[in-house]
């Protein structure tokens, strides 16, 4: 990406600095805060992409929901359910980088297709085992092999924005569409699962998982002209060009430090989210309604939505670094909030108000990856923070899931807060290695051949 001292004049990259020309930059803004994503989505094959990698993502939102949901109607025991889901969770953070890195390699048509095909396949399975009461270990294989394979499309749509408009201003703009779609998903998704499972049939919000990927999926990776191409690892070190990568490898060891804190961040974000998914199910089960646990939850990501889309039409001078803190920092202590409130009335406000920073936060850390991440490795690294977040689901689904068996829904909540405490704990220990590398170090994507104008 191109680098502080390197745009093209009248740009401002994500880490703050400005360029000559930032008064017109400015001006360009004034058309109110839609206008900036309207711009993106009129680049071409913009709003193709991003449309079809909004349907494929859809099961984000509802597979660990779906899981649950479909366990707990037919054993009654949520912890259980968490063992279940959190089976699906491992999968996923084990095999999602694994397919990045062959993404990276090879291009995501080659490697998507198939492999949606499979977690289609391992998916149904799990629905039959589920309801056929099968053994414990069946279901979990099959919830085990179809979180391994079920795509990672946040990664692969940010890896073409990042394509399209790496070191430009717009990508945070785009990055920030991303995040508000993610949010969107987030409302929607919980509740569509849950009027599914609970009204309809208790497989029938993992069976519209299933339908959503397949299809969106499919529509994605038809659209060639916004594929990123295949960047093969560099190899030898007896060339020129080898000296040079190995010299830039070398430029990027620090940088490994900022990676490793923000998975560990990611991770305990994730152990955070599945404990608020899993209070929330157990709280609204508690007071008699069930069914509200989608609404409360697709409540907490209209705040993010709506947190997400204030955040990517403002025109940003404060250091990634700083934002990020920031950010994390106001989501984690609205999440201490939960545990105390006496019913529905008060916890649907509270969630909404803490869900508002959590979109910031995530598009933060995605532009810190984007900075940081060799162009070569990037939907790699950016699936690292996805799968981080699914080692914590991973862990908190079935840690949350126990203490909500022993002690209600409270307990739940206040094993989201202690996660989030320590999330924040972990970023703020590893601040000094967030700093952004000069240019010339080969970490982030090469600037996009655009026009300057339209840029912030």
């Amino acid at each position: 990406m191109t680098q502080a001292g390197t745009r093209p004049s009248g740009t401002e990259g994500a880490d703050g600095g400005r360029g000559p020309d930032e008064a017109a930059g400015r001006a360009r803004w004034a058309g109110g805060p839609v206008k900036p994503y309207v711009e993106v989505l009129r680049l071409p094959g913009a709003l193709g992409f991003s449309s079809a990698g909004f349907v494929a993502r859809m099961p984000m939102s509802m597979f660990g929901l779906g899981i649950v949901l479909l366990i707990a109607a037919v054993t009654r025991r949520y912890g259980l359910a968490g063992v279940v889901a959190a089976a699906g969770s491992v999968g996923y953070a084990v095999a999602a980088p694994q397919f990045a890195k062959l993404t990276d390699r090879h291009g995501q048509r080659r490697v998507l297709r198939p492999q949606v095909m499979v977690f289609a396949a391992a998916t149904a399975a799990l629905m039959v085992a589920a309801e056929a009461r099968a053994p414990l270990a069946v279901v979990v294989g099959s919830s085990l092999l179809a979180g391994a394979t079920m795509p990672s499309m946040g990664p692969m749509v940010r890896a073409r924005w990042s394509a399209l408009l790496g070191g430009t201003a717009r990508l945070h703009t785009a990055f920030s569409l991303e995040s508000v779609a993610d949010e969107i998903i987030f409302m929607v998704g919980p509740v569509v699962v849950a009027v599914l499972a609970t009204d309809v049939y208790p497989a029938a919000g993992l069976a519209a998982a299933l339908l959503l990927c397949l299809v969106g999926t499919v529509w994605f990776t038809a659209q060639r002209s916004t594929e990123p191409p295949p960047r093969p690892r560099a190899g030898g070190g007896g060339t020129a060009a080898g000296r040079l990568n190995a010299r830039a490898r070398a430029a990027r060891r620090p940088r490994t430090a900022a990676l490793v804190t923000l998975v560990a961040v990611y991770g305990l974000l994730g152990a955070m989210f599945a404990a608020i998914e899993l209070s929330t199910v157990a709280f609204a089960s508690e007071h008699g309604h069930q069914q509200l646990a989608g609404l409360v939850l697709g409540v907490y990501a209209l705040g993010s939505a709506v947190g997400g889309l204030w955040y990517g039409s403002r025109h940003w001078r404060s250091p990634l670094p700083r934002r990020f803190v920031i950010t994390l920092g106001l989501m984690t202590s609205g999440v201490a909030m939960f545990w105390w409130q006496p019913g529905f009335a008060s916890l649907i406000p509270v969630i909404f108000v803490a869900g508002v920073a959590i979109a910031p936060t995530l598009i933060t850390g995605y532009s810190l990856i984007d900075h940081l991440a060799p162009p070569e490795r990037l939907t790699e690294c950016m699936t690292w923070l996805s799968s981080a977040i699914g080692v914590g689901l991973a862990i908190g689904a079935p840690a949350a899931g126990r203490l909500i068996d022993l002690s209600g829904a409270r307990a739940g909540y206040v094993f989201a807060a202690a996660s989030g405490a320590i999330a924040f704990a972990a970023c703020l220990a590893g601040l000094s290695r967030f700093r952004i590398p000069p240019a010339g170090t080969g970490a982030g994507p090469a600037p996009a051949a655009l026009p300057v104008g339209g840029q912030d």
